[in-house]
């Protein structure tokens, strides 16, 4: 009785919203809302792409209706209430943020949409197609009914190419042997406008300097048979220029590496090589070096490729504020024309410093302020050499609850980066990478770190690698020498204590020795927001140990240390998938699957403590808490900082889905469902139920929950709350479920998870 009560309250409730936001009252006299179209299509014969070709007239529809919300007009509510001449503080920002201008049927004008409807089926090739209209007209209400008739379309027949007589004809003749107009091709006015623009593009990488798509013409003829085809012609217009029609040499090549308004022309010099001229006054950057980017070459075709390759090449050097290149048209010829390239490159200021005062936000949940004063000297050797030297101080606290809320740490570090635009090897190496240029970077640091109370950490790293972009989504990145010693010092009792009762947490920070190689590559999608379908695939491989076991072996010396050391020997491999589907501008729905794998081997039983795998927290599985997950169904007996420390793995496995979508201005809304956990590779005694096994997916933890995002295009800050729908370290048969008891303290203190962190998770 009490329910059937519910229902009849929360439907008079409804009602009484709807009845509260109606806007018939407000539709001025003579005039009826527009509440949209439909539209049906009916065709001769069978189309492939009907659904295609019915969403694109369907895009012809114009204007659209306002929008609807369970039924009711809210945007044009809003508008209404807003446009009151008193309206009030809340209806003026309801206005404001949500309104929507009606939309009357007196702007609707159903003749020119039939219109607009026959000419796009002309153009797909349905000729003598038909559309006509009804009206469906209320007292206050208005709406239309499209009906289309499309006919047969008309097919290709024959294609020919007018004439031959000059070399650009035989030129357009070899790249239409890669047409898509091909015989039984449906005529379509959009594919022929593509075919030219391929072709203008293909004729000026082939020299064609002043060439233009407008020179072309397709001419159809669809009197040619009773069966609705036609025969295509392309041809070039008769008005096309001289200059129009030739290619295009490089005949001079002049570079200013220090242009400048103020630069004395008295003291400027040449260097030429190999056919560049180099002119510069006092030398800013060395003529061997500034060479090795520019792609161009004297006598060679003119190519606006190889122009914005270069162009894009010659910024990537980080030095340049500007890159201008310029062709000048020389006197021309009958078969041949002549240009010169001159590329004019404005410096950057040579030495620069910066102080950041920032609020950093981690993924293992420290959170606090930083400030970094960052000094970078620029075109260092004459080379686009670039020095980096950061100093950094920083207070992090523990955002967890409970015991850990009073972990915190205290850094001090100091960083040092030398950037090479160039491969730097023992011997010479020329790269000839078009897109981009592949940058060496060598990287020495000292970090201090205290972290509250428990132990004092003096880190020395050394890294040297390379780094470049194969094309504008793909990245790599590769460190043959990286180096870490780690010195742990000052151990608190509490902390030897955690140490005692896990052997195997106690060697993960013995070997603080980390030498070996690593590699990152990146094929990145994601950031064009035009894109429907947005991917990112990310991979990353860790190999360390094995050089310094080499050495031993041969050497004849004690494994397992180097110089007394002990170092850590390992492989640990990473694959990161995301997936973003945008049905508008507005709305996303992202996913991630993240699969992690280490493997300690040789002298190693476990990964060092800085490498390992650890869920939970603002950028994992949000509704549990940093660290709270695994491994495996492993529950230490009660979170302390003893468990920060034990919740951690040699595996990872992870998947996430969220829906974001707008909510006021810069006020964005998620919905988020996470999964995952993490596992040990060997067993370990101190972590019972945390080995992986074949039994894994059963051991997945699952939780839920909406977030509120401010994203301000460059910046976003971020709030999630989430609770657990599934808990791995229950009983079997208790792991689903949650009884959302909100009334309960206790239970809205274990199950609501708040989360702020900075930028999205994925």
């Amino acid at each position: 009785m009490k329910t059937k009560s519910l229902y009849i309250l929360c439907f008079g409730f409804l009602l009484a919203f709807s009845e509260a936001c109606s806007v018939k009252k407000f539709i001025p006299e003579g005039e009826r809302l527009y509440t949209g179209a439909n539209l049906s299509l009916e065709s001769e014969e069978s189309l492939k792409d009907f659904k295609e070709v019915k969403s694109e007239l369907e895009g012809l529809v114009r204007p659209e209706a306002n929008t609807k919300i369970l039924g009711m007009y809210f945007g044009l509510w809003a508008h209404y209430k807003g446009s009151k001449e008193k309206p009030g503080f809340i209806n003026r920002f309801l206005k404001k943020k949500l309104g929507e201008e009606p939309v009357y049927f007196s702007k609707v004008d159903p003749n020119k949409t039939e219109q607009l409807i026959i000419n796009r089926l002309e153009n797909k090739g349905f000729f003598y197609s038909n559309a006509t209209s009804e009206v469906n007209r209320t007292e206050k209400f208005a709406s239309v009914d499209y009906q289309v008739s499309v006919t047969k379309a008309y097919k290709l027949r024959n294609f020919k190419i007018d004439r031959d007589s000059l070399e650009i004809d035989r030129e357009i003749k070899v790249l239409m042997e890669e047409t898509e107009l091909k015989k039984g091709a449906r005529f379509d006015l959009s594919l022929l406008k593509s075919e030219r623009e391929r072709l203008d593009e293909a004729l000026k990488n082939l020299g064609y300097y002043n060439f233009n798509s407008n020179y072309l013409i397709f001419e159809a003829d669809t009197n040619v048979s009773d069966q609705r085809e036609f025969d295509l012609f392309l041809r070039l217009k008769s008005n096309t220029p001289s200059n129009g029609l030739i290619p295009y040499v490089v005949n001079n090549i002049r570079i200013f590496p220090n242009y400048s308004v103020k630069e004395e022309e008295e003291k400027i010099d040449t260097v030429s090589i190999d056919g560049k001229d180099f002119i510069q006054g006092v030398e800013v950057f060395k003529p061997e070096l500034l060479e090795q980017y520019v792609l161009l070459e004297k006598g060679a075709l003119y190519s606006p490729q190889k122009s914005r390759l270069t162009s894009n090449r010659l910024s990537s050097i980080g030095t340049y504020r500007f890159v201008n290149l310029r062709y000048d048209e020389l006197e021309d010829s009958l078969t041949k024309g002549n240009l010169d390239a001159n590329i004019y490159l404005s410096p950057l200021n040579k030495r620069s410093i910066r102080v950041e005062l920032q609020g950093v936000s981690k993924s293992n949940n420290f959170a606090g302020p930083a400030l970094n004063v960052i000094y970078r000297n620029r075109n260092l050797f004459h080379g686009g050499e670039t020095l980096n030297l950061t100093a950094k101080f920083a207070y992090e606290n523990q955002l967890s609850g409970g015991q850990l809320s009073g972990l915190n740490s205290i850094e001090l570090g100091l960083k040092a980066d030398l950037i090479f635009p160039r491969v730097v090897f023992f011997i010479p190496i020329k790269e000839r990478f078009s897109y981009s240029v592949p940058k060496t970077k060598m990287s020495l640091g000292t970090e201090y770190q205290s972290r509250g109370g428990l132990y004092r950490l003096n880190t020395f790293s050394a890294n040297y690698g390379y780094y470049w972009n194969a094309n504008r989504f793909v990245y790599h990145e590769i460190n043959p020498i990286s180096l870490n010693l780690v010195n742990l010092t000052r151990t608190s009792p509490e902390f030897e204590q955690i140490l005692d009762n896990n052997p195997f947490l106690r060697r993960s920070f013995e070997q603080q020795f980390i030498a070996g190689i690593n590699y990152t590559f990146n094929y990145n999608k994601l950031s064009d927001r035009f894109r429907t379908h947005g991917i990112f695939f990310g991979a990353g491989l860790d190999l360390a140990g094995n050089g310094f076991n080499l050495a031993n072996t041969v050497l004849g010396t004690e494994q397992g240390t180097f110089l007394g050391l002990n170092y850590a020997q390992y492989a640990r491999g990473d694959l990161d998938l995301r997936y973003y589907w945008r049905p508008n501008e507005k709305h996303t729905v992202a996913t991630r699957l993240f699969g992690g794998l280490g493997l300690p081997y040789g002298n190693s039983e476990s990964l060092p403590f800085v490498k390992q795998f650890f869920a939970g927290g603002p950028n994992s599985i949000r509704a549990f808490r940093i660290r709270g997950l695994g491994p495996g169904t492993y529950r230490p007996e009660e979170a302390g900082l003893g468990s920060f420390f034990d919740q951690a793995g040699d595996v990872r496995i992870e998947g996430n889905i969220e829906y974001r979508f707008p909510l006021i201005s810069v006020l964005k809304g998620a919905l988020f469902v996470d999964a995952g956990n993490v596992w040990l590779v060997n067993e370990n005694e101190a972590l019972p139920g945390g080995k992986f096994t074949s039994n894994w997916w059963n051991e997945m933890a699952v939780g839920a929950g909406f977030g509120a995002r401010i994203d301000i295009e460059f910046f976003v800050i971020r709030f999630d709350l989430a609770t657990p729908l599934r808990v791995p370290y229950l009983p079997e048969n208790e792991r689903w479920g949650n009884n959302f008891d909100f009334k309960s303290r206790s239970w809205r203190r274990d199950n609501l998870i708040f989360n702020f962190a900075i930028g999205y998770p994925f």
